[in-house]
């Protein structure tokens, strides 16, 4: 399975539009470095629920027949 290919025009709009980063800037940054700046504005993306966490859910909503 090949990985997702980098989102060029999200990251572009973000830099250019968001940022308002001139393009020689937003060009001389590294991928960590425009992840940060969108850490910075959008904060910390949530990450995957634990096990523990999933099994409550799936307690809490069970998939099942529904009539």
């Amino acid at each position: 399975m090949r990985p997702a290919p980098f989102p060029w025009a999200r990251a572009m709009a973000f830099g250019l539009g968001v940022l308002r980063l001139s393009p020689r800037d937003f060009w001389s940054m590294t991928p960590r470095e425009l992840a940060s700046a969108a850490e910075g504005v959008y904060g910390r993306a949530a990450g995957a629920p634990s096990r523990a966490t999933l099994a409550a859910l799936m307690r809490a909503f069970p998939d099942g027949d529904e009539k």
